[in-house]
């Protein structure tokens, strides 16, 4: 029937590039495949810089911009930076993540806890974070704590969304199962809940580690003395247009690295999912 009605019967949704197994130069091609856009970019960008098209001065040649990350990897500053804002990120990330986790936990699956708190956390959730900077300045001064709680309150609620989410549309079906089978509370939510709403927890992860990293940039170039936001603001006192976009692009990258790692984070807990496992 539902070939009559010109409904597709293929399973094999979301699509997938076409793959042979051990055919190494597939693999590498691949893992090319979603870098041919921005290195088509960077070469455009290159070329027009040259012939004069991009003064340096409103955006430097990407080779200028390479011989500058190499001379900060050489002078130590590059590093310091990048760990003074990785360290950053991490924290708030983790304390965030955690309360988020915890809040979407008990709210999706006690009906008194979210009467009880979803309404004052929705209210929150609607107050832009980055709002708070005068406020949390005010509280923290410019030191590490300021940063490290824009990121928590960045990153919390949408763990916090995609949890509860997840826990509220597992299949009530299969948690009926679990039970004629036996399972306890804890063996229903360790076998068949979590596992249920894993892919939107992970969904959740990706989305706040975006926000993770916007925040930082706003947070370091606003009140900050250290870490890569410091570098670009303190670069543009000098009218140092080469290192504040490779601050930009440096951003960039450690973004895509984030995003990165969650995504294998998915393709390991999320094995047994067809839409993940590559079948």
């Amino acid at each position: 029937m539902e070939q009559s009605l010109g409904i597709s019967t293929n399973k094999s949704f979301p699509r997938k590039l076409p793959q042979k197994s051990g055919n190494v130069l597939s693999k590498i091609w691949r893992g090319f495949l979603p870098w041919l856009v921005p290195i088509f970019a960077i070469f455009i960008w290159q070329i027009c810089s040259q012939i004069g098209w991009l003064s340096a001065k409103i955006l430097p040649a990407p080779l200028d911009i390479f011989k500058v990350g190499i001379k900060l990897a050489q002078s130590g500053e590059l590093l310091k930076h990048i760990t003074i804002s990785g360290t950053r990120a991490l924290i708030g990330f983790a304390i965030g993540g955690g309360i988020g986790f915890l809040l979407g936990l008990i709210n999706g699956t006690f009906l008194i806890a979210e009467t009880l708190l979803d309404t004052s956390l929705q209210m929150l959730r609607n107050i832009p974070h980055l709002a708070l900077i005068p406020l949390v300045i005010l509280w923290f001064g410019i030191g590490e704590e300021a940063k490290i709680f824009l990121v928590v309150i960045g990153v919390m609620f949408p763990i916090y969304l995609n949890t509860f989410h997840g826990i509220r549309t597992v299949d009530t079906g299969l948690i009926e199962m679990g039970k004629v089978y036996g399972l306890n509370a804890l063996g229903v939510f360790w076998h068949i809940v979590l596992p249920g709403a894993l892919p939107s927890i992970l969904v959740g992860v990706r989305f706040s580690l975006g926000i993770m990293w916007l925040t930082l940039i706003v947070s370091e170039t606003i009140a900050a003395d250290s870490g890569i936001g410091y570098l670009a603001m303190n670069a543009r006192e000098f009218l140092q247009t080469d290192v504040v976009v490779f601050a930009i692009l440096l951003y960039a990258l450690l973004g895509k690295l984030a995003d990165a790692i969650a995504r294998y984070l998915e393709s390991v807990l999320l094995k047994w999912h067809p839409a993940y496992n590559g079948s």
